[in-house]
């Protein structure tokens, strides 16, 4: 009997070591990870440059407490600064708490305006965390469900839909800030269209409302940028990040510019462990290995190759209903729930992920190498094919007069 709590459904395997993008289980089998953690392990298992720096700093100092200055969360901070456009940074860690510190920034922001009850703008399909606020945020109510009553002071529209958030500012006096994911990866791989993010600025921008960006899945160069946000020229205001900052050591970041650079004063937020010295180790190796290895290009090139890859190679078949994403952030959606491919990419030896119930997510690491890609489209292209030969064709949408 384990004494774990049961709080996932847990595949029927466990690693032991890893090197790049392999994994080896306890019983020696390996396995390619075209999901790196969920999307952390960004520069792959046991990067040797990140082993030893972190090797290094342990037998250094681990923790003192922000009680007291840390150089390099400072130098941290100004990388991130420089990287991001933003001005401040907070730490924190996990992608959930860098998501508190900014509703916590939104709120506060509206109360230095004298708005009682400040509303954040959220998305449908979001996902923020599984805090009670983040929890509020997210836009699923199979997460949400048994934890209520949820948190209030959140106004809820369709994903990529300006107009949408138009008839909010025009309804909603209390709205302070805008929270979104751009490309929504619990929520499907579900990527905004080009002028999204340049809309959003507008509506910010006439009302005085924070616009606040959540970076958790698709930041630190998964995308083929160091940011999502920064396919376009818009500059947000609030950036939240985690995931792949430190490859796998707990670290989360919310960065802020302008105005909301200067809204927290001491007392204001904290953090126990939040950007002790090995983590900030972590992250600032994590940021030189993919800038000095030019991962962010690869991301973007094996990206490119590996949906083109799909959709020739899925081409014409009524059981894929859409292959998008960007960077190596990638979805290929299906039209019938699919959980069942996981555990047959496991027994094929490739660790995959299925999200929103049909959609395929695949989150390699960055430094996946083309040969790995090729045999990722290798084993799971005839993976999906056979699933789908074993299920009912979809039905045509019903026809009105």
């Amino acid at each position: 009997m384990s004494h774990v709590m049961n709080t996932y459904a847990r595949l029927p395997v466990a690693f032991e070591r890893g090197e790049g993008a392999w994994l080896w289980d306890t019983n020696g089998k390996r396995y390619l990870d075209a999901l790196a953690g969920i999307a952390v392990c960004g520069v792959g298992h046991c990067h040797p440059r990140l082993t030893a720096a972190l090797r290094e700093q342990v037998g250094k100092l681990v923790h003192t407490s922000n009680l007291y200055g840390i150089t390099l969360q400072e130098q941290l901070a100004d990388r991130l600064a420089a990287i991001s456009g933003m001005d401040s940074a907070f730490f924190c860690n996990s992608g959930c708490e860098a998501n508190e510190a900014a509703i916590k920034l939104a709120r506060y922001y509206g109360h230095q305006k004298s708005i009682e009850a400040p509303a954040i703008v959220v998305l449908e399909k979001a996902f923020h965390g599984r805090t009670i606020a983040t929890l509020s945020a997210t836009g699923s109510r199979k997460v949400q469900a048994g934890f209520e009553p949820l948190a209030t002071g959140f106004a809820r529209v369709p994903f990529d839909d300006l107009d949408a958030v138009r008839r909010v500012a025009e309804s909603n006096r209390s709205v302070v800030a805008v929270l979104v994911e751009l490309i929504q990866g619990e929520g499907g791989i579900n990527v905004c269209h080009a002028d999204y993010l340049n809309g959003l600025r507008e509506i910010c921008d006439a009302h005085g409302w924070l616009l606040m960006v959540d970076e958790v899945q698709s930041g630190t160069g998964r995308t083929g940028a160091w940011f999502a946000f920064q396919h376009s020229d818009v500059k947000p205001d609030v950036v939240t990040l985690a995931k792949g900052l430190g490859n796998g050591v707990p670290i989360g970041a919310c960065l802020a510019a302008g105005a909301a650079a200067k809204l927290f004063k001491p007392g204001s937020h904290g953090s126990t462990f939040g950007g002790n010295p090995l983590v900030c180790v972590a992250a600032l190796a994590t940021l030189a290995i993919i800038e000095e290895e030019g991962l962010m290009n690869n991301a973007m090139a094996l990206g490119d190759f590996l949906r083109s890859s799909f959709r020739a190679r899925l081409a014409g078949n009524p059981g894929v209903k859409d292959i998008r994403g960007q960077g190596l952030m990638i979805g290929i959606e299906l039209a019938h729930p699919c959980n069942d491919l996981v555990q047959q990419a496991l027994d094929a030896g490739l660790l995959i992920n299925v999200t929103a119930d049909t959609v395929i997510r695949l989150l390699p690491p960055l430094n996946l190498t083309r040969k790995q890609a090729e045999m990722l489209a290798d084993t799971l292209t005839p993976l999906i094919l056979e699933f789908l030969s074993g299920q009912a064709a979809p039905q045509p949408a019903a026809q009105t007069a």
